[in-house]
């Protein structure tokens, strides 16, 4: 076989795999997503129940150290705080994004986490945002008690505006690399720490 022979077999070969992964993805996309979104270690799959923890807190769950100050602390911070318990912060809120596909939500283009850059001020640059996340789980779990945590509606209502969240903490090491905590100075920081409120389960809009 020539050589263009095997580079024209490669590429039908290549052409096959984006096609299956992503009819894969679609399929995907309209099925139920297991709260281990699609994980194959043990490991992974406890991180992403983490992620999509449903329900508030208990009064005893949560760390009343955790504060915006403190989670923006400079330092090693991979142990700062635990997993297992719940925090609230007060800060503005510089934005609010849609975040991307991800195994969390089974790579489902509709479901997607809501990311709130929350800070210190309103005008604070990337290194100085502490990341909140609203999941589609919580997203649900908040429609069946009347509030709309849709994107449109908590970017229309928060942008801008002081307020008050609680949720679950959680260290994103998916992310670590990216925070200013971790790996100060870097060119790609878009955070100060990996710990977040994930999932965010109160929102209260102060001034």
């Amino acid at each position: 076989m020539t050589r263009s022979r095997h580079l024209k077999v490669a590429g039908l070969i290549l052409l096959m795999l984006v096609l299956l992964t992503a009819g894969a993805l679609r399929f995907l996309s309209h099925l139920p997503c297991p709260a281990e979104g699609v994980a194959f270690t043990q490991g992974r799959r406890a991180f992403m129940r983490l992620k999509n923890r449903v329900g508030a807190p208990k009064p005893e769950d949560f760390d009343e150290r955790v504060t915006l100050e403190a989670l923006l602390s400079p330092g090693e911070d991979r142990g700062r705080w635990s997993e297992s318990r719940a925090g609230r912060v007060e800060g503005y809120v510089v934005e609010v994004v849609e975040g991307g596909m991800e195994a969390a939500n089974c790579f489902s283009h509709r479901e997607r986490d809501l990311h709130i850059h929350v800070a210190a001020r309103p005008e604070a640059p990337r290194g100085e945002w502490v990341v909140l996340e609203v999941t589609p789980r919580a997203r649900r779990w908040a429609a069946e008690r009347g509030a709309d945590w849709s994107a449109a509606a908590l970017r229309r209502e928060l942008t801008g505006r002081r307020c008050r969240f609680e949720g679950w903490l959680l260290f994103d090491r998916e992310h670590a690399g990216e925070s200013e905590n971790l790996a100060p100075g870097a060119r790609g920081n878009w955070r100060a720490t990996a710990w977040e409120l994930h999932p965010v389960t109160a929102i209260e809009v102060l001034r």
